[in-house]
């Protein structure tokens, strides 16, 4: 019977089948494969090189370790895309599902940098990575704890402290704070100028160049600081461009701390729950079934290789993955769901990052270039918060969850010292604001509870109107 009942799930559920040019299992021409390729690597190439650039801007890493961190990034997307598009047993949702480095950890991960360099960092990555395995095990069940709610509120909180780290881009970066041209004219302008033109290809109605809007900014962006005698290639004398990047498992070393963990493993709750939306909204596009076993199966496939994916970006000392969900976008674009486009997309990108001259080049990059483009971005992400905060119903108790766990959250961000007095262990623990939003969220959400009356739904009504 279950089998009858997906088998008619699955024809009922294909709403983009017939939009699809090549769909999930078909195998499109190689010219076809590497044009819908190209598409998905505009989309998603600054994402992954972003962070490790902010990571090591802040940790004031030199040039040779930022460029290997980028490479490696590009590296181990493209491993995890491979996992997650071939799908190895359980691993893998054997979608069209592309995977890059996280901007939800960049927080945490300078917070445990700061306190113990990068060995704590590839540490803590490795040690929180199986809570989201766990959570790919029992998400039915998990769904329950961590609401609509829950994760817009998380997902708003790291859009939010974010965008404090690209507001610093813009004005020249940490370097910029030390030699007291912090905010200059020259700084913010460049930055205003690439924010600008990324706005304008993205409403431009060429889908090519709003697929391409960031990577157009940040080449304007470049052009002009290289005119302005902002770009310092003479740094990059000292490096080999043209010599092999080989792999590395734990060139740096591991650490351990509890509060680093505690501050990540929050992240990867959240991280597998985005991931079975993101695994969902695929799904659908690809004309697959999105109820029944076949798909919890490819759910949990899907999230499971997410967070084996993050544990082995620990391995080849880069930060934790997740899937991208603005690849979505691009199926839809293109009418190509084939899996097989993600093994060209896999192939190119551990290509690029096996060669320094790639992850060199964007590490030379200034600082109000990358600020310019990331300030609208992070952006991007505290808005995806409030979509899906919007999405759940913003009663009495919903109220009063999203009041304690953002004035908690942010009163952390924007005023630290708070915590100066406190223990050591709390002070470490309650440091970050999405941290402290995250778990504020988690327990008000599962503490408070009221009873909604007819007048209380009526009196609400009023205030609305």
């Amino acid at each position: 019977m279950d089998n009858q009942t997906d088998t008619a799930k699955e024809k009922i559920n294909p709403t983009a089948s017939s939009d699809l040019i090549y769909g999930l299992n078909e195998r499109p021409p190689v010219k076809d494969a590497l044009f819908a390729a190209l598409q998905h690597l505009l989309a998603i190439f600054v994402g992954i090189i972003t962070p490790p650039l902010i990571i090591c801007e802040a940790l004031k890493t030199d040039l040779a370790t930022t460029g290997f961190m980028v490479s490696m990034a590009l590296f181990v997307s493209g491993i995890a895309t491979f996992i997650q598009c071939k799908k190895f047993g359980p691993f893998g949702s054997g979608l069209l599902c592309i995977q890059g480095t996280s901007f939800s950890f960049i927080g945490p991960i300078i917070s445990a940098g700061q306190l113990g360099g990068l060995p704590l960092i590839f540490g803590v990555c490795m040690a929180a990575s199986p809570v989201e395995m766990i959570v790919s095990r029992t998400f039915k069940y998990l769904r329950h704890i961590i609401t609509p709610l829950v994760s817009g509120i998380v997902v708003l909180l790291i859009g939010l402290s974010l965008i404090k780290v690209g507001v610093v881009s813009c004005g020249g970066g940490y370097a910029a704070m030390g030699n007291g041209t912090f905010g200059s004219i020259e700084n913010v302008g460049l930055a205003a100028i690439v924010l600008g033109s990324v706005l304008f290809f993205n409403r431009c109605k060429n889908k090519y160049l709003r697929m391409s809007s960031i990577v157009l900014g940040l080449c304007i962006g470049y052009g002009i600081a290289f005119a302005m005698g902002k770009v310092d290639f003479a740094k990059a004398a000292t490096t080999d461009l043209w010599a092999f990047n080989i792999p590395m498992p734990f060139k740096y070393g591991l650490d351990f701390n509890f509060s680093s963990f505690l501050a990540l493993a929050l992240i990867y709750l959240i991280t597998a729950i985005e991931a079975t939306g993101d695994v969902t909204a695929n799904s659908m596009i690809s004309g697959e079934p999105i109820e029944g076993e076949k798909y919890l199966k490819r759910v949990s496939g899907g999230v499971l290789a997410d967070g084996f994916n993050s544990f082995l970006a620990g391995v080849f000392n880069s930060f934790p993955n997740s899937i991208f969900a603005q690849n979505n976008g691009i199926i839809q674009l293109t009418g190509v769901a084939s899996r097989y486009v993600g093994y060209y997309i896999a192939g190119i990108l551990i290509l690029l990052g096996l060669f320094p001259i790639v992850g060199i080049i964007f590490s030379l990059m200034p600082d109000p270039v990358l600020g310019g483009a990331t300030l609208l971005m992070f952006g991007t992400v505290a808005s995806a918060g409030i979509r899906i905060i919007a999405s759940h119903e913003i009663n009495r108790k919903a109220t009063l969850v999203l009041a304690v766990s953002l004035s908690l959250g942010l009163g952390v961000e924007l005023m630290p010292d708070i915590l100066n007095h406190a223990p050591q262990a709390i002070k470490s623990i309650f440091s970050s604001g999405i941290t402290t939003g995250g778990l504020t969220a988690i327990i008000a959400n599962a503490l408070i509870h009221i009873k909604e009356g007819k007048e209380d739904i009526k009196e609400e009504r009023e205030i609305v109107e």
